[in-house]
């Protein structure tokens, strides 16, 4: 039960690092012909600027897998339910984000937010000011990150797995705090003669557990 529970956890580790990891890199690249003589821009999009809320589902997967750790018994199956709920929801999210209407806004976004500022209506600024990226026209959309939603996922399935399993099994598994709240094997060979004496005089084994004791 011991290695099956480290396994479950290591799975949902990993499964919640990968989408955290896939979810930084470039997914998809938008293309925008400006007025001459203004050059084509190439403005690559990441997974973080697609679906924001991935990354975050998957650091509050890892937050249930501590969770996990900690609990037990019906509350361990609730969390493991939970965690199943944020795999689910991660995996949705990343599906729902491959539109190239999604694309061309969060590259927008992107060039306007840019460290040298950004227009949406192409031309030449007014006052002198040079503006670097300059977007017009639809754009075009190229999905160059399939590697990577791929691997987000399978770590969102990573993630439901661990959590059905963790309902199912949960359980059964090792409390592992479960040692702390343990007496002292040796509390009878610490009794000081003096306990002992005081106890035998009530009549009672000094030996024995309070617990066990009726």
């Amino acid at each position: 039960m011991r290695r099956e529970f480290g396994l479950v956890l290591l799975a949902g580790a990993v499964g919640a690092g990968l989408v955290v990891l896939a979810v930084r890199q470039a997914w998809a690249h938008a293309f925008f012909t400006p007025p001459r003589p203004l050059p084509a821009q190439d403005i690559a999009v990441t997974g973080q600027q697609l679906v924001p809320l991935a990354s975050a589902l998957a650091l509050a997967a890892l937050a249930c897998l501590a969770a996990v750790i900690a609990t037990r018994s019906v509350l361990r199956r609730a969390v493991g339910v939970l965690l199943a709920v944020l795999g689910a929801a991660t995996a949705a999210a990343v599906l729902a984000s491959l539109r190239a209407s999604a694309v061309l806004a969060a590259a927008r976004a992107s060039a306007l937010s840019g460290p040298l500022g950004g227009s949406t209506t192409g031309g030449t600024p007014s006052g002198g000011a040079v503006h670097e990226i300059v977007v017009a026209g639809p754009g075009q959309v190229i999905l160059a990150g399939a590697p990577w939603r791929a691997a987000a996922v399978a770590g969102a399935i990573a993630i439901v797995l661990v959590g059905v399993a963790t309902a199912w099994r949960g359980p059964r598994w090792p409390v592992m705090s479960a040692r702390f709240e343990r007496s002292s094997p040796g509390r009878s060979r610490d009794t000081d003669s003096a306990s002992m004496w005081e106890s035998l005089s009530r009549d009672v084994d000094p030996t024995v557990d309070d617990n066990t004791r009726t």
